[in-house]
């Protein structure tokens, strides 16, 4: 079972860095909201992303198979994969079809999910991240902590450090304008020695067999432009009826993500281009069993990232506390969701506060389904004393009289009891707080006296 607070605390004991990140997100959240009221119609824009999105999650069956058609129609390989497993190995077969070594792979958070860069170093195969995040936590050897901002935990000395390390930049320079120039150098050489270019999806079209990718680097337009074979890993979720709806999503999508009016690189994939191949990879990997759950919502996401930038709870534990491939509040729902036994302690991971479903771009309840997966969490072994507190908790307070009779013996011996029988290793609630001071008299007694 991966334990948040632990991870957490760990993250949170770099007090400089912790309020660092805290405000560099909190930035980002700024700027989108500022962005979404530049356009009047952005609340209705999001009302349609969240229909569009509930429409197509509904018929997803009948949507896959007119993009399948209509893709192979275009010259577009299209591939299945039930899980990450299969992925994996669908893309090393096309690997070995064209006798590839040198892979370059733009964003995308499935192959991350499926632990495609692992798997093919074990095999042999070169593989790079060509977005500048990216690429610094791949050489890191860390994950990215955030789907948009993926090494926004790093500061500028630690990514002089790794460059140096790995790409011989200068000790100790860490203007970004050099680290740029660095990294820049080091990818193009990578860009034109590439045999294949890996990228996600952002939106799949069903009628017109396409699909889009969105960046700002340029990066996902530069593998896919020089390299002779595309590969694009696509959940199945990613998928809009047509373009005629991609307009609403490519109007909320950079707003929410970064706080600007479109991303820099809207790339639509309809053909190959002659002599060239693309193949798509359709993955599962328990989305189909999401569908027909209570949280089936949490797959109208188009991975903006602004729940994790307005979050309070990951704003201050950092992404990789969450230990999933998605942190933030919907990773902690989509992890939850598949696996609550291991991921237990996500959905208390929240503090209920709801500023997640404010501004997400499709509207999905967030904080409500949380909040469900803590009754299926709190059933866990790890969470017995919990329960067990909680109950005791619910009982007294369904129970007025007993409510008051408590409270007026606590009241009594509250201010006589020692602090270590207070502030011991069973009460873990008073490791960071002070229990607030007893006042002498009740509310109720108060307004008795005053008023009655």
């Amino acid at each position: 079972m991966y334990n948040h607070p632990q991870k957490a605390k760990a993250f949170i004991s770099d007090t400089k860095k912790m309020q660092w990140h805290n405000q560099a997100l909190w930035y980002v959240r700024a700027k989108r909201d500022k962005a979404t009221k530049e356009i009047d119609e952005f609340e209705a824009l999001r009302e349609s992303a969240s229909h569009i999105k509930e429409h197509t999650l509904k018929h997803l069956g009948y949507y896959l198979k007119e993009f399948e058609k209509n893709a192979k129609a275009n010259g577009i390989e299209v591939l299945w994969a039930k899980d990450a497993k299969e992925h994996n190995a669908l893309v090393e077969q096309i690997l070995k079809q064209h006798n590839a070594r040198n892979i370059v792979k733009s964003k995308s958070m499935l192959t991350e999910e499926c632990g495609l860069n692992p798997y093919l170093e074990q095999r042999g195969y070169n593989i790079s991240d060509t977005d500048l995040g990216e690429r610094i936590v791949q050489l890191a050897s860390q994950h990215p902590s955030h789907i948009v901002l993926p090494a926004i935990h790093l500061s500028k000395e630690d990514v002089s450090d790794i460059f140096a390390k790995h790409l011989n930049s200068e000790p100790n320079n860490t203007d970004p304008t050099y680290l740029t120039q660095v990294a820049r150098k080091d990818l193009r050489a990578k860009f034109l020695e590439a045999d294949v270019a890996i990228s996600g999806v952002n939106f799949a079209l069903a009628k017109e067999g396409g699909f889009v990718v969105c960046t700002n680097e340029g990066n996902a337009d530069m593998g896919t432009s020089l390299a002779p074979v595309h590969i694009a890993s696509m959940g199945i979720e990613k998928l809009i009826p047509s373009a005629k709806e991609l307009s609403v999503f490519t109007s909320i999508l950079a707003r929410s993500a970064t706080g600007q009016a479109i991303t820099t690189y809207t790339t639509h994939f309809i053909k190959p281009h002659p002599n060239k191949k693309i193949y798509i990879i359709l993955v599962d990997n328990q989305r189909s069993d999401l569908i027909s759950s209570q949280n089936k919502d949490a797959l109208k996401c188009i991975r903006c990232g602004a729940c994790m930038n307005t979050c309070p709870v990951y704003r201050r534990s950092g992404g990789h506390s969450y230990q999933s491939t998605i942190p933030g509040p919907i990773g902690s729902l989509l992890a939850s969701s598949k696996d609550i036994t291991n991921y237990a302690s996500l959905p208390f991971a929240c503090s209920l506060c709801a500023s997640c479903d404010n501004v997400c771009p499709v509207k999905i309840d967030l904080h409500t389904q949380l909040y469900t997966n803590r009754v299926q969490a709190i059933k866990h072994p790890e969470y017995k004393a919990k329960k067990q507190t909680l109950s005791l908790v619910a009982y007294i307070l369904s129970r007025p009289k007993l409510y008051k009779t408590v409270m007026r013996i606590y009241r009594f011996i509250a201010p006589k009891l020692p602090r270590k029988l207070i502030y011991n290793r069973y009460n873990i609630w008073g490791k960071t707080r002070e229990m607030p001071e007893v006042a002498p008299k009740s509310f109720e007694q108060i307004y008795k006296e005053r008023f009655v």
